[in-house]
């Protein structure tokens, strides 16, 4: 029940960050529309044109939002081109919104017309680190469950069936798929989530955090990639 209530929570968190994100790419694209059209007379080809600028920079950074949405559900880190093209997207964004501003030296209109690009710019970064961490608070909460509801299992069954539990029926903990992975390494070999699942047989979820936790205890440096 916990981990469908947080569950529930990061669901709730998506919508709304969402909303937040497409209604300030929606209030910066007049402005961009604006500096695109340069003075051009409304109606003509690049007045026209000007309108898709905007829609260009927005809907790259939208994709990346939703794979990061996807990555950082299962606890994927995406690669430095990911970042990299978001935040050149973002910063395109805040360039055009409030060049006429900072020509003109209205303050008041610099004010203006940065507050929705960094509000946008604070909520890709947030959004990502939030969906991880509530990830992992669902895991948590899993394993929190399980960890309670064992005492009253044994409680309940006869100590004969509480053995056969122990050795066949019980749940592996993160810590378990760790300690094979740990048994199974040898110097020489790549610590990579493919590796982590052939020699633990975890899910594909829980390979990445299996492996940066191996790496790390190793001192092999950051856990590769590879899938």
């Amino acid at each position: 029940m916990i981990a469908l209530q947080v569950e529930r929570v990061r669901s709730q968190v998506d919508r709304l960050c969402w909303s937040g994100i497409v209604l300030g790419l929606a209030f910066t694209m007049a402005n961009v529309q604006w500096f695109a059209a340069a003075g051009s007379d409304p109606w003509s080809l690049p007045w026209l044109a000007a309108w898709l600028l905007d829609p260009t920079v927005s809907l790259v950074l939208l994709a990346i939002l939703r794979a990061e949405q996807v990555t950082a559900r299962y606890q994927v880190h995406t690669g430095r081109w990911v970042r990299v093209a978001k935040w050149l997207a973002l910063g395109a964004t805040y360039v055009m919104n409030t060049w006429a501003s900072f020509a003109a030296g209205s303050l008041a209109g610099v004010v203006l017309h940065s507050v929705p690009p960094l509000i946008v710019f604070a909520a890709t970064e947030a959004i990502t680190d939030l969906r991880d961490k509530l990830t992992e608070a669902v895991n948590v909460a899993f394993t929190v469950a399980v960890d309670h509801a064992e005492p009253e299992v044994h409680q309940s069954t006869p100590a004969s069936q509480q053995r056969t539990r122990q050795t066949t029926g019980r749940r592996k903990l993160f810590a378990d798929y760790l300690a094979d992975a740990r048994t199974a390494w040898s110097a020489g070999t790549a610590v990579t989530p493919a590796w982590v699942r052939q020699v633990t047989g975890c899910s594909r979820g829980l390979s990445p955090r299996l492996a940066a936790a191996l790496a790390a205890e190793l001192g092999t440096g950051e856990a590769s990639h590879e899938r």
